[in-house]
């Protein structure tokens, strides 16, 4: 079993295809996407800790508020 830090094949190609879309990119573009993927990576941070509060039922689901 690969271990969790390696990339499956699928993800390497993804990263491959990603890599070349980045050198395509303007400085300008760049710097917006790398703000926008910060965003974004925030967000499934705020995701995810909700998730596991409300699996280890340290609070209540979103439906029972």
């Amino acid at each position: 079993m690969n271990q969790p830090s390696e990339l499956s094949m699928e993800q390497q190609f993804n990263l491959s295809s990603f890599k070349m879309q980045v050198n395509r990119m303007s400085h300008e573009q760049a710097q917006e996407f790398l703000v926008n993927l910060y965003e974004q990576m925030m967000v499934r941070e705020n995701m995810y800790q909700q998730f596991l509060k409300y699996q280890w039922g340290l609070e209540p689901s979103p439906e029972q508020q």
